[in-house]
């Protein structure tokens, strides 16, 4: 649910330009998300719901559009494994995707912890493992994947390209 819609406040009309490296058809999943008004509300609450720390895995990310400059919130569920941060665009190449790509920095806010993170897209190898992972705990973005929760690291790998994935590292200093 924190995900039920990606381009709610990831993105304006202004920021659905051109991708920041070329994108094919195969880089969208076979399923496309289209949010409606209801879904783009529900973003607000679930906004609300994990600043409190009430959402597991979930935060509030904030990006700033690559033309526009304005600021552009959305929730988003992260997978954490032993001190390690990952960020999965489980819709494809989305408005916030393309933003972070641009930007290099995503800030993300749960709670009192407020920080500033700097984003490395990760090789299809490296992203299977991270879009299993994500997918055991993110069940509501299970249709738009190929590989279910139970298929081989090596489906999700295959996937990969259609599912962006970002390694987070915190940049010094950011409070927190």
């Amino acid at each position: 649910m924190p995900e039920s819609a990606p381009e709610a406040t990831g993105g304006s009309a202004e920021d659905s330009g051109p991708a920041v490296r070329p994108l094919g058809k195969a880089a969208w999943p076979e399923r496309r998300f289209h949010p409606s008004r209801a879904q783009r509300a529900g973003n607000s609450v679930v906004a609300a719901l994990t600043e409190w720390g009430l959402i597991p895995h979930t935060y509030v990310m904030t990006t700033r559009g690559r033309k526009t400059g304005h600021v552009h919130t959305i929730p988003v569920t992260l997978v954490e494994d032993d001190g390690h941060k990952w960020l999965v665009a489980p819709y494809g190449p989305v408005a916030w995707v393309l933003n972070a790509r641009t930007a290099g920095l995503v800030t993300l806010r749960r709670r009192r912890d407020i920080g500033m993170y700097s984003v490395r897209e990760l090789s299809p190898q490296e992203a299977g493992p991270v879009l299993k992972k994500y997918l055991a705990i993110a069940s509501a973005t299970r249709p738009y994947f190929i590989a279910t929760k139970t298929s081989p690291v090596d489906e999700f790998v295959a996937e990969a390209g259609k599912h962006p994935v970002f390694a987070l590292t915190r940049v010094a200093g950011s409070s927190g």
